[in-house]
């Protein structure tokens, strides 16, 4: 075999081929099939999207409606699995609460390898343990705080659901439309690392549950997750609008991080914190407005202080904010995250049983020198 050298990471390196979507960084924009993301999120609802991944087209109203009613009946735990989740809830840690009790829930539906499987049944178990995601993060979350979980409601679209079973209070419609809105803008973002493990897992063959769990394996990783608490955590240290220029200018010039700024990808500004950064100011408040002028304030100083470093505000800063204005705990936005990514993550996992080949690279070994005597005992 030929090795080939590739950069560390993979950086730039098509590894397959995909008609779920890209990211054209140094534009500024990336799309889930043919549309623009960030389009879908301010036009249509999840669900919709839910749909395009799947079936390659948006909906039309009577699909829509089939659509929901179909996965309507998914977002309930199977037998067994709810009891079982006081015990799970007790690590602190949702994103590992979530990997174990959805291991039971694909176990306890008893999903086969998808080698195994024609594609209906596939779509089938890829719906049942996408659907399953939401509902285990708020059971979970609630018990964890002493509460009772709250049974999912058919009448209610998914961001509204998702709010309910979270909160215990139906949403106002503001609250559900930007939740959408976040969620539709983090359904799909590329090959990054999540996506790109569930690939591997799907590879395989095997089941559905094995690729999420390892998925979620992969977003529980700091360098992939993310952290728009910690763009919150910002706005606290720095406290109030006099505080904005001197806090910020001495972070700037000690060379410290100033989250919620900069991205892997993009060289532009992040297209979702355009949307979410007016999401943010629809729900009104006065975080919003100081989180606004913060921006303003990094973006003035950076061009002073590091003229030649190119930072632009990502999607962490104000998707912080957007969460914590619906009702959302910091402990709960990377998993709200997960949420919907995970409906990204099954729409690859169907596309790469397609193609029934093991993704199987190879490594170049840099040891010693074999074969060596092995020494006497």
């Amino acid at each position: 075999m030929t090795l080939i050298d590739v950069p560390p990471g993979l950086a730039g390196v098509a590894v397959t081929d995909t008609t779920l979507g890209d990211v054209r960084g140094l534009e500024g924009f990336y799309h889930y099939r043919q549309y623009s993301a960030v389009e879908l999120a301010t036009t249509r609802p999840l669900e919709d999207v839910w749909y395009l991944l799947y079936e390659g087209a948006l909906p039309t109203h009577a699909e829509r409606d089939a659509f929901a009613t179909k996965i309507a009946p998914f977002f309930a735990l199977p037998d067994g699995v709810r009891d079982v989740l006081p015990a799970i809830a007790t690590s602190g840690n949702p994103l590992n609460e979530l990997r174990t009790a959805l291991s039971l829930s694909g176990s306890a539906l008893g999903l086969r390898p998808i080698w195994d499987l024609d594609e209906p049944q596939r779509r089938l178990d890829a719906l049942r343990l996408a659907a399953q995601v939401p509902t285990l993060l708020t059971a979970l979350h609630r018990l964890r705080n002493g509460d009772q979980p709250i049974e999912p409601r058919a009448d209610l679209s998914y961001a509204a659901n998702y709010l309910y079973m979270l909160t215990g209070e139906v949403p106002d419609p503001l609250q559900e439309r930007a939740i959408s809105r976040y969620l539709v803008s983090t359904v799909d973002h590329g090959f990054n690392a999540s996506t790109f493990t569930a690939r591997v897992i799907a590879s395989t063959g095997a089941d559905v549950a094995a690729c999420i769990v390892g998925a979620i394996g992969a977003l529980s990783g700091p360098l992939h997750g993310g952290a728009p608490s910690r763009a919150l955590e910002l706005l606290d240290a720095i406290g109030t609008p006099d505080q904005i220029e001197p806090y910020l200018r001495a972070q700037i010039v000690a060379g410290d991080r100033i989250m919620g700024f900069g991205h892997a990808v993009y060289r532009t500004e992040d297209p979702r914190s355009r949307m979410l950064k007016q999401t943010a100011l629809e729900l009104g408040g006065e975080r919003a407005a100081f989180a606004v002028e913060v921006e303003r304030q990094v973006l003035a100083l950076l061009a002073e202080l590091k003229p030649d470093r190119k930072l632009y505000t990502n999607v962490e800063f104000f998707a912080g904010v957007v969460m914590e204005q619906c009702g959302l705990p910091r402990e709960m936005f990377t998993p709200t995250f997960a949420s919907s990514r995970v409906i990204g993550w099954t729409a690859h996992i169907l596309e790469q049983a397609r193609e029934r080949k093991i993704i199987r690279p190879a490594a170049r070994y840099t040891g010693p020198t074999p074969p060596m005597p092995i020494p006497a005992a």
